[in-house]
């Protein structure tokens, strides 16, 4: 019942947050809370035992190997220069600002204070995603935060495994000699034994040895062995091994990373989700009510001390304007990592006989807690306040330049929509420009994309280009990005036989009433048009549907500007004073053919002034 418990509060406070469009991090801690110190639910130290320590420690494992996995040195080489600022300066100046704001402020020793300064690097890589993707904010701000929470992730957990192989080795060796020699052949052999499981795994990989279904579950498996066998050739040693065992991989070039790191993904948002809760639940209320103004003081002086003063000195000279850089420097939101491993080294320096280290858990709920909060709502309104939003609509990434998607994209425009047109063929995108539209000319999956394309700033996506498998190609690779919710797809030339359709896996959902991309064009050619139609209270949803009964409705364009696509025979909930985007057929006596696609606002429902 304990583990059922778990899962369901842990998944469910992510599915509510998602729902709510909310920081998931925020419903597990109230979750985790009320179940455990408040109503008395679930106590992991009487309901799951001796099974708590290791548990966490597998997990913690497992999270910090998928760290490992999203540092891949190729792309750091190639990051922009804040970028790199932010991992090789931020991060040890970041180490070195957190230790003395957590022994000066916070009042911990110097040992817990090198520890949980190394973990409070990571800024929260899940915790970044959502609150960018709400914020909207502009290209370069973006990815400088994402940039820094993916790479400074496993960076994190390498400073606090480090500051904590140093603790325990002075503390358990008898001289300062031992001391170093029991150090320098920890990180060795931790080293070597990750270094050593990665090869073995990328060998097997590329030789083919091991068939594709085995693939995760053997990697699964390697990363458990790995950990239990460094710390059982030296004890704490196997949360370094993973790590870098993680690093190895994602650095192989393996034609399969995409699918174990996705993979790994998905365990992580399990693993993650279930130790914090259990962590919450765990928390001693004396512990959390003795915390005190110390704890305010401490966050406080982690949000504007520690934080402004590492981010402003690594971006000195980086080309920034002092607006990007007092955005990067406000904001820094950690994560349930950082609450996972500190819980897990706050008890490991307990048992070491580091009294003060029972104070780490809390402070680590208390800075997650307010920060997430915090950085939620004034993110959005600060960003706008400097100028930094990527646009306050969410906007439309339409794929494939030809008359009908041109002629759509216009139609989006007319009702407040922005578009961004994209087509690997320059010559597609002429009339596209020449219409006023948005355009970049590339592969939309290009890294060229990911550095000029703003994505934060678009919700939905359309693939409609004239290339049936380019489009699914296209679908399939962003729908984790945008949601699959969000990714359309023109309906494929040969669907409906058995020998070309695709699995439900593949592609986007379908776009219009079954129309191909010939079928679109074969529309606008008989005359048909996109029409932009304001319901109100006089011209309702009902009245349209007896006007046009035959036309394709594609979706609506609520009161703040939101669009919602439309899959086929999916029900349309209208919204007072929505604006409805469909294709309509020509009236009697209209001329037909590409000239005659225009996109005229219905005379019974003139446009409001703005």
């Amino acid at each position: 019942m304990a583990f059922g418990v778990i899962g369901a509060l842990g998944v469910g406070s992510q599915l509510l947050a998602w729902r709510l469009r909310m920081p998931a991090i925020v419903l597990m801690l109230v979750a985790g809370l009320l179940a455990g110190p408040v109503f008395g639910l679930l106590d992991p130290a009487r309901d799951i035992g001796p099974l708590m320590g290791p548990m966490i420690s597998i997990a913690v494992a497992i999270i910090l190997f998928e760290g490992g996995l999203t540092l891949n040195l190729h792309q750091l080489r190639d990051a922009a220069t804040g970028v790199r600022r932010l991992v090789f300066i931020g991060a040890p100046l970041g180490w070195l600002t957190s230790t003395l704001v957590l022994h000066y402020v916070a009042g911990l020793s110097w040992e817990s204070s090198a520890v949980f300064g190394g973990i409070m690097i990571v800024t929260g890589p899940t915790v970044i995603a959502p609150l960018l993707r709400s914020a909207r904010l502009s290209r370069r701000p973006a990815a400088l935060l994402q940039w820094e929470a993916i790479i400074n992730d496993p960076i994190g957990a390498l400073a606090a495994v480090l500051a904590f192989e140093v603790v325990l080795v002075l503390r358990t060796a008898t001289s300062v000699g031992s001391a170093a020699v029991d150090l320098a052949v920890g990180i060795a052999v931790a080293v070597a034994l990750g270094a050593a499981g990665a090869y073995g795994l990328v060998q097997a990989f590329r030789r083919g040895v091991v068939p594709e279904y085995m693939k995760v579950p053997l990697l699964f498996v390697s990363v458990l062995v790995v950990f239990a066998l460094s710390d059982t050739m030296l004890h704490e040693s196997g949360l370094l091994a993973v790590t870098i065992m993680g690093i190895g991989i994602a650095n192989s070039d393996l034609p399969s990373y995409e699918e174990l790191r996705r993979f790994k993904e998905q365990a992580t948002v399990l693993l993650v989700s279930g130790v914090f809760i259990l962590l919450a639940a765990g928390l001693d209320p004396s512990t959390i009510t003795s915390l005190g103004w110390n704890a305010v003081i401490f966050v406080a002086a982690v949000i504007l001390v520690a934080r402004p003063v590492t981010v402003l000195i690594s971006l000195i000279a980086s080309g920034l304007s002092w607006r990007e850089r007092a955005l990067v420097a406000l904001t820094g939101p950690r994560g349930v990592v950082l609450v996972a491993v500190a819980g897990l080294f706050g008890e490991r320096l307990v048992a070491l006989g580091v009294e003060d280290a029972t104070r780490i858990g809390p402070l680590a709920f208390a800075l997650v807690a307010v920060t997430v909060v915090l950085h939620g709502f004034t993110l959005a309104p600060m960003a706008k306040a400097l100028g930094l939003t990527g646009g306050d609509r969410p906007g439309v990434l339409i794929l494939g330049g030809s008359n009908w998607t041109i002629a759509l994209a216009q139609a989006l425009e007319k009702a407040e929509v922005p578009v961004l047109m994209s087509d690997p063929n320059y010559f597609h995108l002429v009339p596209a420009r020449s219409a006023g539209i948005k355009t970049f000319s590339g592969d939309i999956l290009s890294e060229a994309a990911e550095n000029r394309v703003e994505l934060v700033s678009f919700e939905s996506v359309i693939a409609a280009t004239d290339n049936d498998a380019y489009n699914t190609l296209v679908a399939t690779d962003l729908a984790p990005e945008f949601g699959r919710d969000h990714v359309y797809q023109v309906t494929r030339e040969k669907s409906d036989n058995a020998r070309h359709s695709l699995p439900a896996t593949l592609g986007g959902r379908k776009f219009g009433n079954g129309l191909t991309h010939d079928g679109w064009e074969q529309k606008l050619n008989e005359g048909w048009r996109f029409r932009v139609t304001r319901l109100t209270a006089e011209f309702t949803l009902e009245d349209w549907m007896a006007k046009w009964p035959d036309a394709y409705l594609l979706g609506q364009v609520g009161p703040r500007g939101t669009l919602r696509l439309l899959a086929p025979d999916e029900e349309i909930k209208t919204a007072p004073d929505a604006r409805l985007i469909s294709l309509v057929p020509p009236e009697e006596g209209e001329p037909s053919g590409p000239d005659a696609a225009e996109m005229p606002q219905d005379p019974v429902a003139p446009e409001k002034p703005a």
